[in-house]
């Protein structure tokens, strides 16, 4: 530790590019961080000759200010995330209620001769319900897996350890297996509903 004087002298600030002269303070405990704060400021501007009209040419930051910078940029990011996800997810549940209902049109013929078989409604139901999930946790499954591939190369890129959120994972799941639910209900019920005469004739 050296005083501001000695590393002035020391670093040669005055050879230094004015963006890159930065200068650190840790104060000890139970010192007052205002009282820091108003002597750094008094020395760099003795140190700078600004006269007491004079605004600063340098500024002080804290880092409990840089820490409520990040905080707003990344609240920021959290809203845009949670509008672009809603969005995502309700293009989600019609793209798999199409699939489903496009499913339940093509295998009429077969559920008609599962329901003259004796298949319970309720057997048809759970039968597109599970599949319309399925196909929601593998869509799910690939998206995870993209996160993951982006997560490590943007950990390399910046040199900034990134990791993916095991709880985030488990909600990621429990999303995909609502939107199953929602958009195969529909098509799930009226497969279950379909008259077995009128379903094998197609």
């Amino acid at each position: 530790l050296v005083s501001y004087n000695s590393g002035r002298k020391l670093a040669n600030l005055k050879a230094t590019n004015v963006w890159d002269a930065t200068v650190t303070i840790k104060a000890k405990e139970g010192v007052d961080l205002v009282d820091v704060k108003d002597e750094s400021r008094g020395l760099l501007r003795a140190h700078r000759r600004l006269k007491p009209m004079q605004d600063d040419n340098f500024s002080l930051n804290e880092l409990s200010m840089i820490s409520s910078m990040f905080d707003s940029f990344f609240g920021v990011l959290n809203l845009v995330g949670i509008v672009i996800g809603f969005f995502a997810i309700l293009v989600g549940v019609v793209s798999v209620a199409n699939i489903m209902f496009v499913s339940v049109k093509e295998r009429t013929s077969i559920i008609g001769v599962k329901k003259a078989l004796g298949a319970k409604r309720y057997i048809i139901l759970l039968e597109f319900l599970i599949e319309s999930i399925m196909l929601c946790i593998i869509g799910g499954a690939v998206g995870l897996f993209f996160v993951f591939i982006v997560t490590k190369i943007l950990t390399q890129a910046i040199d900034f350890e990134l990791y993916i959120d095991l709880g985030n994972v488990m909600k990621g799941v429990m999303i995909s297996i609502a939107i199953g639910v929602i958009a195969g209900f529909i098509p799930a019920l009226r497969a279950s509903n379909m008259d077995p005469v009128v379903a094998m004739r197609q």
